[in-house]
């Protein structure tokens, strides 16, 4: 999970140098470069029977769908700190939902790690420059963060039935089709691109989607959901290492504070899994 969760520290950079395709052209491509490697790896790993499994993957993937749009267009209208701060909202969503209708009971002290990585993002965010802005993209960023709770949890619950690589095959099915859809009855352009753009989202496929996705589903099958979420509070900790390690960005005292609170609060949380109801 943890690994998986530093890969994806660099997505911001990547549908960034993707632009000018449109937030649904981004999302197809991102799915469509890893579908082929993914649909092999799930075809090896398939068992006969699943069709709960399969259904939950499906519901992940509509979820995914919902997320990445939302994100995506969110970049077009606020800075990727604010963005990435308000999508690192999603395990308060997971965590509310378990507990009104999954019934999942959490531990006072996984609660409080919880708080201390929310808190820790919050400190990221505003170090990296995160303000209120015209209010249209951070809506958007909320948003998705309900739809990123949401796929984490059903993509939690197709795992217990399916193994990783056949749950995040039909996950990124469903995402290239509900993205190639929707880009179409949009309009949107789906060639004509620099290539800059081709490489960016050949990168978005092959080590977003298939490298981080799939260690982050595979850890998904090991932890609860709600650990899971929290865990991937280490993306924003991840671009800011990202950022020192290569382009040699300066780590202020204030983005410290932030790193340290947020794996203070991944470590808590983990030392504290929740109960299942």
């Amino acid at each position: 999970m943890l690994a998986g969760a530093f890969l994806l520290g660099f997505a911001a950079m990547l549908v960034r140098w993707a632009e000018p395709a449109e937030p649904l052209v981004i999302g197809f491509y991102r799915m469509a470069f890893a579908l082929p490697l993914v649909a092999w790896m799930g075809w090896r790993a398939h068992r006969p029977g699943q069709g709960t499994g399969r259904g939950w993957a499906f519901l992940a993937g509509g979820c995914f769908v919902v997320d990445l749009w939302m994100w995506h267009t969110s970049l077009l209208y606020t800075s990727a700190a604010n963005s990435t701060l308000l999508i690192g909202l999603a395990p308060l969503w997971v965590a509310l939902i378990s507990v009104l209708w999954l019934g999942t009971r959490l531990k006072r002290r996984f609660l409080a790690g919880l708080a201390l990585a929310l808190a820790g993002g919050l400190v990221l965010g505003l170090a990296k420059g995160a303000r209120w802005g015209t209010g249209r993209g951070e809506l958007l960023a909320s948003l998705a963060s309900v739809a990123y709770a949401s796929f984490t949890l059903a993509l939690g619950r197709a795992r217990r039935s399916l193994a990783a690589p056949e749950a995040l095959a039909w996950v990124i099915l469903c995402c290239t089709v509900g993205f190639g859809l929707l880009g179409w009855a949009r309009g949107d352009a789906f060639h004509g691109f620099p290539l800059r753009v081709w490489l960016s989202l050949a990168a978005l496929g092959l080590v977003m989607q298939v490298a981080a996705w799939w260690l982050i589903t595979w850890g998904l099958g090991h932890v609860s959901a709600n650990l899971g979420a929290v865990t991937l509070m280490v993306q924003p900790v991840a671009t800011v290492a990202l950022g020192w390690l290569l382009l040699g960005e300066a780590v202020r005292p204030l983005q410290g504070g932030g790193i340290l609170l947020v794996l203070a609060g991944i470590a808590l949380s983990a030392l504290n899994p929740p109960a299942q109801g």
